[in-house]
């Protein structure tokens, strides 16, 4: 039987392509067998073999953990769990696709909600049911020519080696005029995660030379708003959402730009209307309930929390931060049954020592916040033994959350310690000395605390400096082991991670390779990259290491070969 006029044209269109789909792994999500039946038929006209399905969420990611795709066709709404946003979202967060795979959303619902809930995640395209075999093959050819393009610079970015990612950008994009604005998007969001910002400007600024593109006017908002210009970021940011409504991007930074000019009014209400336009993000709940919490909107704070914790139970995103504020929103209505039964299900659906701790943090100020005080004493009791047996201490909002309690129940000597430790893990953060001195003014420990905060502000240094003199005076094993100690005793410090990393790498320059130094070095900058993503430094370390590792091509050989491979291709024609 010959094939409908639509699907010999995309057939043909592949086949000038090059791409051999018949070797390619598809994996098929939807909830009806029906519906995956079509679309393995739509696939087989192609000429795929290789096609598995999954008629759940839950399915779809342990296949996706099982196996790498080259296409995935997944359905929004896949019925009782994880549904189809959900399944992309902890795919990408997992590391789960390939650079080169094609994500395309297939589904029925139509509503702003659906599209923009998914739309937020990146899928490769959004497909509305029913679809034609002419349509589905057009775009899935479309998506998969596109990825190739990005396939080698994907690969820098998932070593987070962003800087060769953002030259490989610039290289590409020389090369290939049909996706320039797509590279050059991509390269400036790299520069920025690797800290470079002002490079970063340069790119989003050449391309508004030639388009007002939204995503290039925030792109500068973002990096105003990181240099402490955040009234022109409000500007930019709001002319951004003026034209267009449902640019969902500009109001987070919006809220952000406003939050950190103590416009915390303004931030909430921005915040509320992107969650109407959005309402399935579960981060974007949490940060409006945290404001409208801070704000004292316990009716606000609570819709926030509550809708985060039903969008947030399938999802990778789900944050016990959700649990705790519900908890303090139902202590502060004098209902801390309910906020005890929160802490519970916290416990139950979250493992781990910094949970328990939070909990019992958490039961204590929901008591204070209710009246109970001879509660919150207990709780602050049970607090301090409980601190004592860690090893390890908490995040610094943790500390400053369990310090102001233990203050508050008449508990001097632990919380001290911990806003001590907060200072020298944050040494250089003068925002942070701030948050600290205002804890200790509350406590009635004004004079205390800032001779404490230049105190421990010093011990840091110290210690740092111990370890930069032994590298300088080329004691390498000493000067690693040093900030090995240091590491542990200040996990946190941003100097003394960075001063570690590059004695690290120091060491491996001088001595040679060594797997488990790179190791080591790997795991200190991943630390970094979680506690404080897009610093310049980081990017530059990351670079380093990268062209130690034997067999690491560098860009500079990386465009020698393309180059070669190019004119090897021009010969045969």
């Amino acid at each position: 039987m010959n094939a409908p006029a639509p699907i010999q044209a995309a057939a043909a269109g592949d086949k000038a392509a090059g791409v051999n789909w018949a070797e390619k792994r598809y994996l098929i999500v939807d909830d009806f067998v029906g519906v995956r039946q079509l679309l393995r038929e739509a696939l087989r006209s192609l000429g795929a073999r290789h096609i598995d399905q999954a008629s759940s969420g839950g399915e779809a990611m342990s296949m996706l953990t099982r196996l790498q795709y080259d296409v995935v066709l997944c359905d929004f709404n896949l019925g009782e769990g994880k549904s189809g946003q959900h399944v992309l979202e902890e795919a990408r967060m997992r590391g789960l696709l390939m650079p080169s795979c094609v994500w395309l959303m297939v589904s029925a619902e139509k509503s702003v909600e659906a599209v923009m809930g998914a739309a937020e995640h990146q899928p490769d395209a959004y497909l509305i049911k029913p679809i034609t075999e002419g349509v589905l093959l057009t775009r899935l050819n479309r998506a998969w020519q596109r990825k190739q393009v990005f396939q080698e610079i994907d690969h820098a970015y998932l070593e987070k080696d962003y800087l060769r990612a953002a030259r490989l950008c610039e290289e590409a994009a020389a090369r290939s005029k049909l996706h320039e604005i797509d590279l050059l998007r991509m390269r400036a969001a790299l520069l920025l995660k690797a800290g470079e910002a002002e490079q970063a400007r340069l790119v989003y600024e050449k391309v508004l030379q030639e388009r007002d593109f939204n995503w290039a006017r925030t792109g500068v908002g973002k990096i105003r708003m990181a240099n402490g210009d955040n009234e022109a970021a409000r500007q930019m940011f709001q002319g951004v959402i003026a034209e267009n409504r449902f640019y969902l991007d500009a109001y987070d930074q919006l809220a952000r730009s406003l939050e950190n000019m103590g416009r915390t009014q303004e931030a909430c209400d921005v915040l509320e209307r992107a969650a109407k336009l959005s309402p399935n993000s579960v981060p974007r709940q949490r940060a409006l309930g945290m404001a409208a919490l801070k704000l004292g909107n316990i009716a606000l704070a609570e819709k926030a929390f509550r809708k985060c914790l039903q969008v947030g139970e399938y999802s990778i995103m789900k944050t016990v931060d959700a649990y705790f504020g519900l908890a303090r929103v139902l202590g502060q209505k004098s209902d801390p049954k309910e906020a005890l039964l929160l802490l519970a299900a916290a416990q139950r659906d979250f493992s781990g020592n910094m949970v328990d701790l939070r909990c019992k943090i958490t039961e204590g100020l929901v008591y204070h916040e209710s009246g109970d005080y001879r509660r919150a004493r207990k709780s602050g009791d049970e607090l301090e033994a409980m601190l004592k047996q860690e090893r390890q201490r908490p995040d610094t909002p943790t500390c400053l959350e369990m310090a102001t309690l233990l203050f508050a129940v008449g508990v001097k000597e632990a919380p001290a310690e911990l806003l001590c430790y907060v200072v020298r893990n944050n040494d250089e953060n003068t925002v942070i000395h701030e948050e600290v001195q205002r804890i200790f003014d509350k406590a009635r420990m004004a004079e205390e605390g800032t001779s404490l905060i230049t105190s421990a502000r010093r011990d840091a240094s110290e210690l740092m400096n111990k370890g930069v003199l032994l590298w300088k005076t080329n004691k390498l094993d000493e000067a690693v082991a040093w900030m090995r100690d240091a590491r542990l005793s200040l996990p946190d410090n941003m100097r003394i991670l960075f001063n570690s990393a590059q004695i690290l790498i120091s060491h491996l320059q001088a001595r040679g390779y060594d797997e488990a130094l790179v190791n080591e070095t790997n795991e200190v900058l991943m630390h970094v990259d979680r506690i404080a993503p897009g610093q310049q430094r980081f990017a530059q370390l990351i670079e380093q290491l990268q062209k130690l590792i034997p067999g690491r091509m560098t860009a500079q050989e990386i465009e020698a070969e393309l180059t070669d491979a190019m004119k090897d291709d021009h010969d045969k024609e």
